[in-house]
């Protein structure tokens, strides 16, 4: 067994990236990726604790797109994720590329603050540093946890949906590459791109089917099918997908600690259950 989406401390994660592969080990999983957002800065600090205890750590990150389907009808997401995987030190040109939106996810924040306190709601932005481990580390997931304790929103979900969310009274776009640009930096970095989560884009069926066969040809080795809050039906026909379109089925539990306390590494919800034979099948596909 094997969780190829995980978070921590570094993005929006509560846990350590040290804790990690802890997590992964008390589960009985033989690898594990850490796949923080736009940020290698964990993966060091998680080799060791894996080696200690003898799992395998996939160095890794996630990175948020342009889906360009924002015009494509209701329901559907502006945006979309790609988890990419082998990411070997920090030189290369998809490392660099984190490095600006590291710097643009600084300023997303300060401004998402700013926007909030616009609406009378002011949140102590030195204590959401404080408690996220520095800015780099700071993300909406706090912002949201701050929003519940001041009891203007109901809960996470809540926090989202009113404020932090693309349809929330406060929310500040990011900047974003598009998904063939990700792919085509992760190439030159050694790398491999997968579509995360796919079922977020808000497509399904035949549509869904002609994106993932774009992004096959675009270069990415991946879909994710095996995830943890998607029925049985849905993980199968996605893995389907993935055999028709040439791609890996991975899959991962997509942890956040105590921001998404539903889902444990390795098991998700309780059934996930991803083979080991996926790393060996994504190395495959490293250029």
């Amino acid at each position: 067994m094997i969780d190829l989406h995980t978070h921590s401390t570094v993005s929006d994660g509560s846990e350590l990236p040290e804790r990690i592969p802890e997590l992964a080990a008390i589960a009985g999983c033989t690898a594990v990726a850490l796949t923080d957002h736009d940020s290698l800065a964990g993966l060091d600090a998680a080799e060791v604790t894996a080696r200690q205890h003898g799992i395998t750590l996939i160095r890794g990150c996630e990175v948020s797109c342009r889906s360009g389907l924002s015009g494509a009808g209701p329901g559907r997401s502006p945006s979309m994720h790609v988890l990419v995987y082998f990411l070997e030190g920090d030189d290369g040109p998809l490392q660099h590329e984190l490095v600006a939106l590291r710097r643009d996810r600084v300023a997303r924040n300060r401004a998402l603050v700013d926007r909030l306190a616009g609406l009378g709601v002011t949140v102590d932005y030195d204590r959401l540093v404080a408690e996220a481990g520095g800015e780099d580390g700071l993300g909406r997931p706090h912002v949201a946890r701050a929003l519940v304790e001041m009891h203007v929103a109901q809960d996470m979900s809540d926090a989202f949906d009113r404020w932090l969310g693309e349809q929330g009274a406060a929310y500040v776009p990011k900047a974003r590459l598009g998904p063939v640009e990700v792919a085509t930096l992760a190439r030159g970095s050694s790398a491999v791109a997968v579509l995360a989560h796919p079922l977020s884009i808000g497509l399904r069926g035949a549509a869904l089917e002609q994106v993932v066969a774009e992004l096959a040809a675009a270069g990415f080795s991946g879909i994710e099918a095996i995830y943890s809050r998607y029925t049985p039906d849905d993980r199968r026909a996605l893995r389907a997908m993935a055999e028709r379109s040439g791609l890996v089925a991975t899959g991962g539990s997509d942890f956040h600690g105590s921001f998404k306390p539903d889902l444990s590494v390795g098991t998700g919800q309780g059934d996930l259950d991803v083979p080991h034979s996926v790393v060996e099948a994504l190395a495959a596909r490293r250029p």
